[in-house]
C-alpha cells in the first residue's frame, strides 16, 4: 500500500506541476553569465601587431631560471631550423610516481641536468658525461619517497635544491660535495644567483638568502603558506637593489638584497571562471620578469599583472593565467596561458593581441580520464618564439602573428622548460634524455 501511496502523490504533484501557469520571461538582452570563463576568448580576432625585437644576444650561460636574474634576456641567438645533435641519457624518466621538474643550466661550457629521482648528470657542450651524482636524502628516507628537483648554477658551483628538503652545493667539475643547507621545506623553484648570494622560495612559503661559498642563511622573508602548489614554482628576480619573492601563496615580497628589510608586498589573486584544473593553485612560474622599472608577474589559476618595481603599485591587470614563464620582447609578454594556448600580450596594458591553440588532451586509454598534453616555454630564440610540448614536438611561432612557421621531432616528448645557451637548445624529455639542438 506504501508504494501505491508513493504513485499516487506522484502524479498528484505532476498534475499540479502541469497546470501551473508558464514562467514569466524577461525582456531584455541576455548575457552569458560565464563571461570570463574558459570558452570566452574564442571570440577574439587575433590581429598581426608590427614588433621590433631585440637583438639576439649571445649567451654563452643559463645559469638560472629565465638565464639571469631579472629573467629577461630579450632574445638568444639560435638557428634558423635547429635539429637534434645528440641526447644523453640521465638516469629515469617520468612515471605515475616520478616527474622531471629541473630545467637543464649551462655554464662555464658545463652543461647540468636532471632525472626524476634527484640524479644530477654534468656534460660537455659536445654531450660528453663529466660525473653522475643522485643527491639523495640524508635522513634515511627511502629515494623513491619523493621525486624531482631543481637546479642553478654559477662561480664554479651547481646549486641542488632536492624533492627532500636541503639545498646542495656541488663542485661543477667533479660533482664533489661543497656544502649542504637544511632548509626544513622543498624549494618550490631553482635558487636565483646574484653575486656571493642566493636567493630560494620554499615550498611553505618562506624565502631565504643563502651564501654562496659556506651556505649559511645570511637572511628570510616569511609569506603565506600556500594551500595548494606546483612542483617547479617560482624563481626570485633581483633587480635596482631589490630581491622579489614570489610564493606559491601568490604572495610578493620585495625585500632589499643588503639586509632583507622588507620594501613592499603585494598579492597576485584572482582565478578564471570554469577552469577548474588551475583554479586552486596560486603558484607564480617562472619568476617575475623586469624590464626598465616594471615588474610583470603571472600565476597559474588567471591573472597577468604589471607592477611598478620600485613600489609594487599595480598598473594593470588581466585576465589571463600563465602556466609557463613569460617572456618579454618588443614590449610584448608571451607566455603559455591556463588554456594551453601560446599568448602574446600588449605589456603597456595587458590587452592580448593574439592567441595560438597548441596540442590538446591525450585520447583516453583503457577507462583513464582525459590528460592534457604539457607545453613549456617560450624561448625567443632565432626570431621566432619555441614551444617544447610533450607529446614530442619542438614547434616555433612567427613573433608578429603567432602563426607555426616551423616545427622539429622531439623523442620522447618534453619535459622541462627549453634553455639556450650557446647557440644550442637543451630540454630534458620526459624518457630522462637531456636533448640538444643546434
Amino acid at each position: 500500500m506504501s508504494v501505491k501511496r508513493l504513485f499516487a502523490g506522484t502524479a498528484a504533484l505532476a498534475f499540479l506541476v502541469a497546470c501551473s501557469e508558464p514562467d514569466l520571461i524577461l525582456p531584455g538582452e541576455r548575457l552569458d553569465y560565464r563571461d570570463g570563463m574558459a570558452g570566452a576568448e574564442e571570440a577574439q580576432v587575433n590581429s598581426e601587431r608590427k614588433i621590433a625585437l631585440p637583438k639576439a644576444r649571445a649567451n654563452a650561460d643559463w645559469e638560472t631560471i629565465g638565464g639571469i636574474a631579472t629573467h629577461n634576456l630579450g632574445q638568444v641567438a639560435l638557428s634558423a631550423a635547429p635539429q637534434l645533435a645528440f641526447a644523453v641519457d640521465l638516469g629515469e624518466g617520468e612515471s605515475r610516481r616520478a616527474r622531471i621538474t629541473a630545467s637543464p643550466v649551462v655554464s662555464g661550457g658545463v652543461v647540468v641536468a636532471m632525472d626524476a629521482r634527484a640524479r644530477v648528470t654534468a656534460m660537455t657542450t659536445a654531450g660528453e658525461v663529466l660525473w653522475a651524482k643522485t643527491v639523495g636524502p640524508r635522513n634515511g628516507d627511502d629515494l623513491n619517497s619523493a621525486s624531482g628537483g631543481l637546479l642553478a648554477a654559477s662561480g664554479g658551483k651547481v646549486y641542488v635544491a632536492t624533492p627532500y628538503g636541503a639545498l646542495v652545493a656541488l663542485d661543477r667539475n667533479t660533482g664533489a660535495e661543497i656544502w649542504t643547507q637544511d632548509l626544513g621545506a622543498p624549494a618550490s623553484a631553482a635558487p636565483t644567483v646574484d653575486g656571493n648570494l642566493l636567493y630560494v622560495v620554499g615550498g611553505d612559503g618562506r624565502g631565504w638568502a643563502i651564501e654562496a661559498e659556506t651556505g649559511r642563511v645570511r637572511w628570510n622573508v616569511i609569506g603565506t603558506p600556500p594551500a595548494l602548489n606546483s612542483a617547479s614554482g617560482s624563481a626570485v628576480a633581483i633587480a635596482d637593489g631589490l630581491a622579489i619573492f614570489p610564493m606559491p601563496s601568490g604572495d610578493l615580497i620585495a625585500a632589499f638584497k643588503s639586509g632583507g628589510l622588507q620594501r613592499w608586498s603585494s598579492v597576485i589573486a584572482g582565478a578564471r571562471l570554469g577552469n577548474a584544473a588551475a583554479s586552486r593553485i596560486s603558484d607564480i612560474p617562472g619568476g617575475p620578469v623586469v624590464n626598465g622599472d616594471t615588474l610583470y608577474v603571472g600565476n597559474v589559476s588567471g591573472r597577468v599583472a604589471a607592477l611598478a618595481l620600485a613600489t609594487g603599485e599595480r598598473l594593470w591587470t588581466a585576465r589571463e593565467g600563465a602556466e609557463s614563464a613569460l617572456w618579454y620582447a618588443g614590449g610584448s609578454l608571451f607566455f603559455v596561458n591556463d588554456l594551453n594556448q601560446l599568448v602574446r600580450m600588449d605589456a603597456a596594458n595587458g590587452e592580448v593581441i593574439w592567441r595560438q591553440a597548441l596540442p590538446g588532451f591525450i585520447e583516453p586509454r583503457f577507462g583513464l580520464p582525459n590528460t592534457r598534453h604539457a607545453s613549456y616555454g617560450p624561448v625567443l630564440a632565432g626570431g621566432r618564439l619555441i614551444v617544447a610540448s610533450s607529446d614530442g614536438a619542438l614547434r616555433q611561432f612567427e613573433p608578429v602573428s603567432g602563426a607555426l612557421v616551423g616545427q622539429v621531432e622531439l623523442p620522447g616528448g618534453a619535459a622541462s622548460e627549453p634553455i639556450v645557451a650557446g647557440g644550442v637548445l637543451y630540454v630534458v624529455s620526459k624518457t630522462g634524455q637531456l636533448l640538444a639542438f643546434r
